[in-house]
């Protein structure tokens, strides 16, 4: 079974994978293939938060 301190190092590592994607998706307005793919990272991101 899954312990509390694992899961609160999971959720960590999911926090950390939002801001990248967030911060990546703000710095490639001219770059339109970073700006999709760091779209659907995000909402898998989403269903990993859920």
């Amino acid at each position: 079974m899954i312990t509390e301190n694992e899961i609160n190092k999971i959720d960590a590592k999911i926090k950390l994978l939002r801001d990248t994607a967030e911060e990546l998706n703000s710095l490639s307005d001219s770059i339109p293939a970073i700006t999709r793919n760091t779209t659907r990272l995000l909402a898998t991101v989403k269903m990993m938060e859920l």
